[in-house]
């Protein structure tokens, strides 16, 4: 997922792969500190590819919306 992302920033701004690289951990980076912890810890899950990482990106973000519905009590629809 990580190389996606490189990747994809790359090929969106015309950075270089390296300049994007650096460009994805500072997001990344943030996110994780400001993230709740159980959050936190599912985007590393699925940026290493674990189990919560497995299908396709509209996959991902519903699991991720289901997350944060499930955390603030709404039920997921």
């Amino acid at each position: 997922m990580m190389d996606e992302l490189v990747q994809e920033l790359s090929r969106r701004t015309g950075l270089s792969p390296e300049k994007s690289q650096e460009v994805v951990n500072v997001v990344i980076t943030h996110l994780k500190a400001r993230l709740p912890e159980p959050l936190s810890n599912g985007l590393d899950s699925i940026l290493a590819g674990g189990a919560a990482g497995s299908g396709s990106l509209a996959d991902k973000a519903v699991a991720v919306a289901t997350s944060l519905e499930n955390m603030f009590g709404k039920t997921a629809t």
